[in-house]
């Protein structure tokens, strides 16, 4: 491991793994700025140096290797998917009938081409997937589940369960 620091600002606590450039260890500035992020990815630099009391240049040289690193793997908006027409929200659990890496890998990626899949994670156990989907009402859940996630390859059994209601979503990592 190789440690790397930024320039001037950047702390000695900041440890990057020279093979895959990721993060080794954050500081409490560090915290800070993923923090303030977290909570509002629309903050200018300026903005977001102010908030954790630095300067614009160290905390954009900051904000530059926690990019880079994959710390910050990206910013977007988060849709609410009632407002736009999908309120109806449903788990679905997947078994495979194969565990090969042939058919893992064509199972994920007709996962990925489902546009109504919010998020889908391979588990150890029983179900093999859990996969997590909006659709407008029941209607169209069920044309979902019968026409795209049942014919997903290599199933060997799909189960579902209907979300009554989100009690924590998008919660930060960092306080």
């Amino acid at each position: 491991m190789l440690l790397l620091h930024g320039g001037g600002n950047l702390p000695d606590s900041l440890q990057i793994d020279s093979l895959n450039g990721k993060i080794l260890r954050v500081d409490n500035l560090d915290r800070k700025i993923l923090a303030s992020l977290e909570r509002d990815g629309r903050l200018t630099v300026t903005e977001l140096a102010d908030r954790v009391q630095l300067t614009v240049s160290p905390c954009h040289r900051r904000l530059r290797v926690l990019e880079s690193s994959g710390a910050i793997r990206g910013y977007r908006a988060i849709v609410d998917h009632a407002a736009v027409g999908l309120g109806f929200e449903a788990i679905v659990f997947a078994t495979l009938e194969r565990g090969d890496s042939d058919s893992v890998g064509a199972f994920e990626e007709a996962l990925t081409r489902i546009s109504q899949v919010l998020q889908a994670q391979r588990l150890f156990g029983d179900p093999d997937y859990l996969i997590r989907v909006v659709a407008a009402d029941l209607t169209a859940f069920q044309r979902l589940y019968d026409e795209q996630l049942s014919a997903l390859p290599g199933l060997r059994r799909l189960t579902s369960t209907i979300v009554m209601k989100t009690i924590v979503e998008h919660r930060p990592l960092i306080d």
